[in-house]
């Protein structure tokens, strides 16, 4: 059979993309993913991280999807969002292979029955897939783990790439950023900046408002 995990990365900053991986494996390859050191990305440094990715994707197949902010502003809901993320990554596993796949994803939902289920709506062969979510699967099962850093190394490269793009230094996009802040207050309005910015987070809608009453626009 073969494993499939999939974890996301920046869900919860006002600025910037949000990335979802999906690394597969045979599950006979369980031993040579935990040997590389694979553990949910936020307890590796930087550099561990990085190389460990490049171990990753170097030997087993990954696949990455992202959503825009304007995409993050547009759903309805976030949570719905990332499941059909999630089924993007495990359909387009699905048409390479007709071998059983086992699915662990870290759920971003409280109520793992209702986004199981609406995952399992999604998926084009669900007779081919075994799915778990679970809370904190990044911690519990190293094939998520192993999709966490893919998603996380992803998601710092993008926002380098924007940092030298847009030639800004927004931090780091997290809304408790003080940078952060500060870049979104003088750049609500301003069309270079805006397609980073997610403009239906309340942090957001509160930093406008502040922005307004001292006079920034």
């Amino acid at each position: 059979m073969m494993l499939l995990g999939i974890d996301d990365a920046g869900r919860g900053p006002v600025l910037g993309p949000m990335v979802l991986a999906g690394i597969l494996i045979d599950e006979n390859e369980l031993n040579e993913l935990k040997s590389f050191g694979v553990k949910d990305s936020k307890l590796l440094s930087p550099v561990t991280r990085k190389q460990i990715k490049e171990r990753l994707v170097s030997r087993f197949e990954h696949f990455i999807v992202t959503s825009s902010p304007r995409e993050i502003d547009e759903s309805s809901n976030l949570n719905y969002l990332e499941a059909i993320k999630s089924a993007m990554i495990i359909n387009k596993f699905l048409a390479k292979t007709s071998k059983k796949i086992k699915v662990v994803i870290d759920c971003p939902s409280v109520n793992l029955a209702s986004w199981k289920s609406d995952v399992e709506g999604l998926i084009e062969k669900s007779g081919l897939v075994e799915l778990k979510v679970e809370h904190k699967a990044d911690e519990k099962y190293p094939i998520v783990s192993a999709a966490s850093i893919i998603a996380k190394e992803r998601r710092e490269d993008e926002m380098e790439n924007l940092r030298i793009e847009l030639d800004a230094d927004f931090g780091s996009g997290y809304p408790s950023d003080p940078k952060t802040k500060k870049f979104i207050k003088k750049h609500f309005n301003d069309e270079k900046y805006r397609r980073i910015i997610r403009f239906s987070w309340k942090t957001v809608k509160k930093l406008f408002e502040e922005a307004k009453q001292e006079k920034l626009f």
